[in-house]
């Protein structure tokens, strides 16, 4: 009877309606998750039978919500996100230390010129006010080793980081192409790939946010991913891996299918690309800004002095030495200076100031630092500071944008993937009605069929 097997269809249906509905619900906190539905067509009767109205429904397929679009600008935002809030940390912590009155280098510099000043304002022959010039080079110069520690810490701390990024990101390649290779077979089988197509799009959001991804849809359902440069990560099973050189000076490649490309990291996007940036743009510049700045200090320094002589009319001793091969102690006072070396003196006369006064004159001498050019001795810390608050401000204010259209983002995606309560629990209403309606329709159907078996004996 046709009534029967209508009926008998669309209980079928609404089962699996009710199915989807409660996967749906069942995952409604699980992330990256993404709602399906089913798809219900209506069969028609069979050629030639006119006075049938049908054979009634069926399932078509289990619906995906999924938008490709939403899914690329999603792993976009991922990745700018990335970029900016790696970055972000490094320079707050530098620009903390460069900013600390207790710890800059400004304050360094202006006390030991003070204490040359005050020398020359009193007595050129006191022992104590001697050993205060003594006193402040050396705290200038721990000041300066101090942030050249900071530095060499973020190197180190980058070095690492990035190594871990490089590892991670090959877990994801791995997974991307493993999931590849499972929905194309479960695609040709006409199997539901929907939960293996979740997990490979959260691998490629995990990528997206360690490093700029271009995404590209096949026929088999596989998607091949690649760098923004073109360079193939993964092609349907197949994937590529990354590898860092792990010298002080770190260097990229990829290899994909026996072949090896090397890789720039600072162009990579992501992760990577925000942090290997921020080394080349602004760690190593100031790093190397503020080496210029002792080297020429102390150069300038110990030139003068030699040109002066001691209270015992002997000639200047260097009082720093600069060892840019030791990163702990890269400014010092030389061993063994004392106050006798200091060689205020122009004429030979103990308590003459003349090389005193060229020596407080140092503070307002031009150097030249690669990062801001030329600039006067006792302003150079202050360039150099405020080169970073202007690169600081300016990733603080690309990562609030970033942050910001990540949310959107994710919230855009969910208005289409993500599962709504509301919206299932009347789905879950409706399906349960349907499939009560076609329990009736069964039920009369039976009493039909009883009916007529009555009548016929």
């Amino acid at each position: 009877m046709s009534i029967l097997n209508n009926a008998l269809s669309g209980a079928t249906a609404a089962q699996i309606a009710l199915a989807a509905s409660s996967q749906n619900i069942a995952n409604l906190q699980t992330k990256g998750y993404t709602r399906q539905s089913a798809l219900l067509s209506a069969l028609g009767p069979a050629q030639g039978s006119a006075n049938q109205s049908g054979n009634g429904v069926q399932v078509t397929s289990l619906l995906r919500f999924s938008d490709g679009y939403k899914s690329q600008q999603l792993w976009r935002a991922a990745s700018d996100l990335g970029a900016y809030s790696q970055t972000q940390p490094y320079l707050t912590q530098i620009e903390q230390v460069m900013g600390d009155d207790e710890s800059n280098l400004s304050n360094g510099v202006d006390q030991f010129f003070a204490a040359l000043n005050a020398v020359a304002g009193v007595d050129p022959t006191s022992t104590p006010l001697r050993q205060q010039v003594v006193a402040a080079a050396g705290l200038m110069s721990q000041r300066f080793n101090s942030l050249n520690n900071v530095f060499n810490a973020q190197l180190q701390s980058i070095r690492q980081q990035r190594g871990a990024i490089v590892d991670e990101a090959n877990g994801d390649i791995a997974a991307i192409a493993a999931l590849n290779g499972q929905i194309a077979n479960a695609h040709a089988s006409g199997a539901n790939t929907s939960a293996l197509i979740d997990a490979r799009d959260q691998a490629i959001d995990s990528l997206a946010g360690k490093m700029a991804l271009e995404v590209t849809d096949q026929p088999d359902g596989s998607r091949n991913v690649s760098l923004k440069n073109g360079q193939s990560l993964v092609l349907g099973s197949v994937g590529g891996k990354l590898a860092v050189d792990g010298g002080l000076e770190q260097t990229f490649s990829l290899t994909f299918a026996g072949t090896t490309f090397q890789l720039d990291p600072t162009g990579a996007g992501g992760e990577l690309g925000g942090l290997s940036t921020y080394l080349r743009d602004t760690l190593e510049p100031l790093r190397q800004g503020v080496a210029e700045l002792a080297e020429q200090l102390a150069t300038k320094v110990n030139d003068q002095l030699a040109q002066g002589t001691t209270m015992d009319g002997n000639p200047g001793k260097p009082l720093f030495v600069y060892n840019p091969g030791n990163p702990s102690n890269m400014l010092q006072v030389a061993d063994g200076f004392q106050t006798g070396d200091l060689a205020f003196s122009g004429d030979g006369k103990p308590g003459d100031t003349g090389n005193l006064q060229k020596l407080v004159a140092l503070k307002n001498e031009k150097i030249t630092l690669t990062r801001v050019g030329d600039v006067l001795i006792a302003d150079a810390d202050t360039q150099l500071v405020g080169k970073l608050a202007v690169d600081s401000q300016q990733n603080k204010g690309a990562l609030n944008t970033a942050q910001t259209v990540r949310d959107q983002s994710v919230a855009d995606w969910q208005s289409t993937s993500g599962v709504n309560e509301d919206e299932e629990a009347v789905n879950l209403v409706e399906y349960q009605k349907m499939y009560q309606a076609n329990l009736k329709v069964i039920s009369v159907a039976n009493a039909l069929f009883d009916a007529t078996l009555a009548m016929m004996g």
